[in-house]
């Protein structure tokens, strides 16, 4: 009962703050008068609420640049070196993670798909590395859906596990395009601590870095909140409605048409070398808020 009194107490406080405020505002628009450009509320949302990342990188970070420029994923990004990308399951998979998979190799130019059978993943791993892939791509399920992703980047490291959920494959998504076999553009988008450099360089790894532009067709990873969207489009030119007066003709407008698949990622680890929960070293480990 105490606590339903003191809840009452603060929203009524709360009530009686906000119409003080508007009081306030109309107080000021009337000394300002009607012709008088009335300021606008910035709306609260959870983006500009959150408190200030310390570890977020300026664009003329000297120290940021000269590590990047050297590190395991400069020559993909520079375009010396295009990945070949592995992709496997765990043991026994099930029919619908075969779906996502099917989108994945769509979606990833020169990935290659291989049954896990009996292997453990270290000798997925050391297999890999015989045959020349860059990456290693493991998926896990719980209940027919999709959870979880190991990404090994070969021969050296690092390896990522993100926790995979809203899988949805391409078929799904209603007025879905159909993918084509050009080069996507890749957007990393949001990627701006340290951490988040690192990680947006190694999702930009999985790709060529010589996008064929004839092909419209963009592979984006928006990372919000610590979670990363990932999306796959198209982006269509339409004749619109509206008629340039000057030209003559019908204005042009774009569009953009979703190909598949859509799914969430939230990294767990980060860990340096190729994976090995035993003895490797973290640079990375999710902790929650206690």
């Amino acid at each position: 009962l105490k606590r339903s009194e003191m809840y009452g107490k603060y929203l009524l406080q709360k009530r009686a703050m906000k119409k003080e405020a508007r009081k306030k505002r109309a107080i000021e628009a009337a000394a300002l008068g009607e012709d008088a450009e009335k300021p606008k509320q910035t709306q609260k949302t959870l983006d500009n609420t959150r408190e200030y990342e310390e570890t977020v990188v300026k664009e003329d970070d000297q120290e940021v640049i000269a590590d990047e420029a050297e590190d395991e994923f400069a020559q993909y990004f520079s375009d010396v070196k295009r990945p070949k990308l592995c992709i496997t399951t765990r043991p026994r998979p099930s029919g619908e993670l075969f779906l996502f998979i099917q989108d994945l190799l769509q979606m990833i130019p020169n990935s290659y798909f291989y049954p896990r059978k009996s292997f453990t993943v270290k000798e997925m791993v050391e297999e890999c590395k015989t045959k020349d892939f860059t990456h290693l791509i493991v998926l896990s399920e719980k209940s027919k859906l999709c959870n979880g992703m190991i990404i090994s980047h070969l021969p050296t490291g690092p390896t990522a596990f993100f926790k995979v959920s809203n899988v949805v494959p391409g078929h799904l998504i209603p007025d879905h395009g159909t993918k084509t076999s050009h080069i996507p553009e890749l957007n990393l988008n949001g990627f701006s601590t340290r951490l988040g450099h690192r990680t947006g360089r190694f999702f930009g790894s999985l790709f060529p870095h010589n996008a064929q532009f004839q092909g419209r067709q963009v592979v984006t990873f928006h990372n919000q909140r610590d979670y990363v969207f990932v999306r796959h489009h198209r982006y269509v030119f339409e004749e619109g409605k509206q008629v340039d007066k000057e030209k003559g003709y019908k204005k042009t407008k774009a569009r953009l048409q979703e190909l598949g698949p859509r799914f969430t990622l939230k990294m767990r680890w980060l860990q340096e070398g190729t994976f090995d929960t035993q003895f490797g070293e973290y640079e990375w480990i999710h902790k929650r808020k206690e």
